[in-house]
């Protein structure tokens, strides 16, 4: 069946860098009303602020170590780790050297697009 109006593969390198706060920026790697993959790149220090949101989101660790905060539970994770972040759940990361984020949202968060 294919998929028609969507890309289906992203290939490394692809798709432009959108600078956030400080020592932190994402590029959208693949999506669909439904789900959305997101890659955020940070500095060592750069901070995710807590927040929150009304998607899910599961995140992975490609790279560095990272001090993820959800819900008032806080963890170090390392590359190969992961997590999942329920909706509205109050969350937010610290990279404790330099490091990558992949992130999923269901569905997909319009306000990256806009």
């Amino acid at each position: 069946m294919a998929i028609t109006g969507t890309k289906t593969f992203s290939h490394a390198g692809e798709g432009a860098w959108t600078p956030m706060s400080d020592g932190i920026r994402r590029r959208i790697l693949l999506h669909t009303d439904e789900l959305m993959m997101v890659e955020f790149a940070f500095d060592k220090g750069g901070v995710g602020a807590l927040h929150s949101h009304p998607h899910v989101q599961a995140s992975y660790v490609a790279e560095g170590r990272f001090e993820v905060t959800i819900d008032g539970r806080t963890e170090i994770l390392e590359a190969g780790s992961c997590f999942i972040v329920p909706s509205n759940l109050v969350h937010g990361a610290k990279a404790l050297e330099a490091g990558r984020l992949v992130d999923s949202f269901t569905p997909h968060r319009a306000d990256f697009l806009a």
